[in-house]
């Protein structure tokens, strides 16, 4: 191993750091000078007044651009590190203020590399661990005196050498299965369509930590712990995002894109955007963001509405996402200009303004068991296809193409491609990776719905091929909304549980606080549950449409009086028994 040290520097002053740690060590202690090459067993210190950072194990410095408190050496750093070293990264956080190191941790837990952090107890800063445990990045988190026979049992257990594809044995694959079946039977989900090989290396990583030799003897811990279940499915779930991330797309969204899709769309037209596999919301927001600038380049008579569905299978995330709160750290990806007009400084970190936020709905959602959001103008799926097998991305191109309007637009990330689905997709731009979507006369390939969502079959009447044509749960709702209402509406199971938001609802549900809860009577505002409840009632029982009129409700803008319908669904047949409630702001549409 080779140690880099990277502090928080007087820019104005000698680092006496090399000195101070050579009488603690037998291994040679370097103050980094430019392009200085790593080798192992050496300690290599970042001096002052300088950014670092490494490239096929050579270090450089780079003068720093931000200026002094805005800083953030520790995440310059892990990120290049986690680029150049890939899974061979070791990212440790000790003791300091503040919250840098966090986003660099992040981009060492995408490449499968182990981050280690100081138990904050010990810390006598403890900013920067908290931030790094509190992101729920860290793999194992102990006193300072641990960490380094921490690391070392983890090596021993990690090979350092292996091919770009491994060649996994039978009994490797048939172990593979059963942490699939384990994994399925705890959390509901199906991950047997994920990369097999990096499904493999998660669970190599997770054997490390805890030092075991077999994937036999980890499938068994697995059996015996439910909470190794769960850090496993979180560690499959690594949410690698970050605001306006890869730089260039983001910026051609705002000059070209979204101008000319707006060009195509009736004035005043809402625009529906869906972000799957969101993680903790930084891309949707980013979207809402630059929609607005694009509005600023466009000017329109009259203004277009953007609603953005940001999904993801982590319920966790979701739940941060919805609060919009985001450490200071932000500032390496967030321009000056669009913090001070896009967010509020909070403790610790920033918050997503107002009406930002509430231009994003965000919701659990399996990408592949749920049924697609439809009719949209954007789909931004970025670096989640990387993560699964080629038979599902192949799945998933008509899917997305079915999802959009014509001429909507499919936002990828920088590693991903529509592959060989050039007659559903033209590419606006190979290297920002921008697709329109196009008309095809002869799909090459058939559009499989999610089957838990397929209508039901009456026997004999259809094939399962004719089943797949029919409308899905998600484009039936959405039709029935603007026929019926084009209001601020949400459709509910006969227990209450939202299955799909049209509009934007913010003024009369918000997110309870604590573990995310997608039920419409938790959600209800104040002034609305209890009538709501009533109503809700009487239209499972007897009453097929309910009317409230005049409820006073209160939000972050004041008072309201809203007239609230409840109306119980019979027709279409999928829809049947489910019951849409439709809210409607005193005075407004009727």
């Amino acid at each position: 191993m080779a140690f880099v040290i990277v502090q928080h520097l007087d820019p104005t002053r000698k680092g006496i750091m090399p000195e101070l740690l050579q009488r603690a060590t037998g291994m040679k202690v370097i103050q980094v000078k430019d392009r200085t090459r790593v080798e192992p067993d050496r300690v290599y210190v970042i001096p002052p007044n300088k950014d670092m950072s490494i490239l096929r194990g050579v270090l450089h410095l780079l003068d720093p651009v931000s200026p002094r408190g805005l800083r953030l050496p520790i995440d310059f750093f892990l990120r290049s590190l986690a680029q150049d070293q890939q899974d061979h990264s070791i990212g440790v956080i000790l003791s300091g203020m503040g919250s840098d190191g966090t986003l660099g941790l992040r981009a060492i837990k995408e490449k499968a590399g182990v981050v280690l952090v100081q138990d904050p107890s010990t810390a006598k800063f403890d900013g920067m661990p908290r931030s790094a445990i509190d992101s729920g990045l860290a793999d194992i988190v102990a006193p300072v005196g641990e960490l380094p026979a921490r690391i070392l049992a983890y090596l021993k257990r990690t090979p350092l050498v292996r091919a770009s594809e491994l060649a996994l044995e039978g009994k490797t694959e048939s172990a593979l299965e059963k942490a699939i079946i384990l994994l399925r039977a705890h959390t509901g989900h199906d991950f047997s369509l994920y990369k097999k090989n990096t499904f493999y290396r998660r669970i190599e990583r997770r054997m490390g930590i805890h030092q075991i030799d077999k994937i036999a003897a980890y499938i068994r811990y697995l059996q015996d712990n439910t909470q190794e279940l769960d850090l496993l499915f979180k560690e499959l779930l690594i949410g690698v995002t970050g605001f306006f991330r890869d730089g260039a797309p983001w910026e051609q969204l705002v000059e070209s894109v979204i101008p000319a899709l707006l060009a195509s769309r009736p004035t005043g037209h809402a625009l529906r955007a869906w972000a799957p596999g969101c993680s903790t919301g930084e891309e949707a927001y980013s979207l809402a963001m630059v929609f607005k600038e694009a509005m600023e380049t466009v000017k329109p008579p009259k203004k277009f509405k953007l609603n953005i569905f940001a999904t993801d299978l982590d319920k966790d995330a979701i739940d941060k996402a919805r609060q919009g709160v985001y450490p200071e750290n932000i500032t390496a990806d967030v321009s000056p200009e669009r913090l001070k007009r896009f967010f509020a400084k909070v403790e610790h970190g920033y918050r997503v303004g107002t009406e930002i936020r509430e231009t994003v709905v965000f919701a659990p959602q399996s990408l592949i068991m749920d049924p697609p959001f439809t009719k949209l103008d954007i789909l931004c799926c970025r670096n989640l296809l990387i993560y699964l097998a080629p038979e599902m991305q192949k799945k998933l191109m008509p899917l997305f193409h079915y999802s959009l309007s014509p001429g909507g637009i499919l936002f990828l990330g920088s590693a991903e491609t529509i592959g060989g689905f050039t007659d559903l997709f033209a590419s606006l731009d190979v290297k920002t990776r921008l697709y329109r979507r196009i008309e095809s006369a002869t799909p090459t390939e058939p559009i499989e719905f999610p089957p838990a969502f397929a209508p039901p079959l009456a026997a004999g009447t259809e094939t399962r091929a004719e089943a797949k044509t029919l409308p899905n749960l998600q484009s039936l709702a959405d039709q029935l909304v603007l026929d019926l209402y084009s209001l601020p509406a949400v459709l509910v199971n006969d227990k209450g549980d939202v299955l799909y938001v049209s509009g934007r609802t913010g003024k009369y549900l918000e997110p309870a606080a604590g573990k995310a809860n997608w039920n419409v009577f938790v959600m209800a505002r104040a002034g609305l549950r209890y009538e709501l409840t009533n109503a809700f009632e009487k239209v499972l029982g007897q009453e097929g449409t309910v009317a409230l009129r005049g409820l006073r409700t209160e939000n972050d803008g004041g008072e309201h009086f809203v007239n609230v319908t409840l109306h119980r669904l019979e027709k279409p047949e999928p829809l049947r028994g489910l019951v849409m409630i439709v809210f409607c702001r005193r005075g407004g549409a009727t």
